[in-house]
């Protein structure tokens, strides 16, 4: 009898975490969850594996997943080997004629067939598209407003119209769409850079996403950076709102766009460290979390902050997903 009572109590602490996930796994059981892929979650190949089983974990757990990405990293890459000049205004890659052709053969090209690659290495379930297919993103453009002008960057988009169709009919089937983040114009028919913090936060609150998950190079949203280190576990749109002058313009898209989020009707957003293994399961899965999460005003907040210890070179990362 001694040795099949070790074997069961080597094996009790998996399963004390996998009931610690039960209340989470009830409560996300059929929401979509929209997450945005960028930070070096992109280029490291172990970050890269990890997110995609996260992402297929929470297929295979009940929720239906949707990716958006971005490709700050490989994109200025290839603007390199071009001759291109690489260059950013108020958080926002300037897009040349020539430069969003490049975008849009490394995002659509490169990128989401990588990570298609990486989700459908379990099984038939990745789909990839783009925000021009069956018109699921349409844009006009996109001005930057630098100390209070108008700054033309550009083949810059901004979102104008969602028609999730596509996406919905993908769920329903049980696949893992995987967007990116370029639109056409209805306008002019150009087609445009858009970035991928604002387009998932459109697409999460057109699906009516129960979460907005985006992934940084921080570990969250600090409280008083440089003074301190200490991460903002949960805030209140409010609070956000009245924190955003302060912010390094890489991470004002990704506040921005959560800010957006949980005011349209999706019930979280959340910003997390994608420098973490496996961090969207640690978030969505445990008691603790990690990042920062972000709620409608009028929700409570038991724990206002928490210590986060890890020293960054400004609030935020410096706009290289898009």
């Amino acid at each position: 009898m001694s040795e099949p009572t070790a074997r069961k109590h080597t094996a009790l602490p998996k399963a004390r975490i996998l009931i610690e996930a039960l209340p989470w796994l009830t409560r996300h059981h059929g929401k979509t969850v929209v997450i945005k892929f960028g930070g070096n979650a992109m280029v490291d190949d172990e970050l890269k594996a990890a997110f995609a089983q996260d992402v297929v974990f929470l297929r295979h757990a009940g929720l239906r997943p949707v990716v958006v990405h971005g490709g700050g990293p490989q994109i200025s890459a290839q603007l390199d080997r071009h001759g291109l000049v690489s260059e950013f205004k108020a958080g926002l890659r300037v897009t040349t004629d020539d430069a969003m052709d490049v975008v849009r053969m490394v995002l659509a090209g490169q990128v989401q067939r990588e990570l298609v690659g990486l989700l459908n290495r379990h099984g038939p379930l990745a789909v990839g598209m783009t925000g021009e297919d069956a018109h699921l993103m349409s844009a006009t453009k996109h001005y930057a407003e630098i100390d209070g002008e108008q700054v033309d960057i550009g083949r810059v988009g901004q979102i104008t119209e969602i028609d999730t169709g596509a996406v919905q009919a993908l769920l329903d089937d049980g696949r893992i769409p995987v967007v990116s983040s370029i639109a056409r114009s209805a306008d002019d028919g150009h087609v445009y850079n858009v970035n991928a913090d604002t387009a998932a936060a459109a697409l999460a609150v057109a699906l009516g996403a129960e979460t907005l998950v985006v992934l940084t190079d921080v570990e969250g949203l600090y409280a008083d950076w440089p003074n301190s280190d200490d991460v903002i576990s949960k805030l209140t749109a409010s609070r956000l709102e009245k924190l955003l002058p302060e912010l390094a313009s890489g991470m004002v898209p990704k506040m921005e766009g959560c800010l957006y989020a949980v005011r349209h009707g999706v019930t979280t957003a959340r910003v997390l460290d994608g420098r973490v293994p496996h961090a969207i399961l640690l978030e969505i899965f445990t008691d603790e979390g990690i990042g920062t999460m972000v709620l409608p005003d009028g929700a409570v907040i038991d724990q206002q902050d928490k210590g986060g210890k890890g020293h960054q070179d400004n609030q935020g990362d410096k706009g290289e997903d898009q």
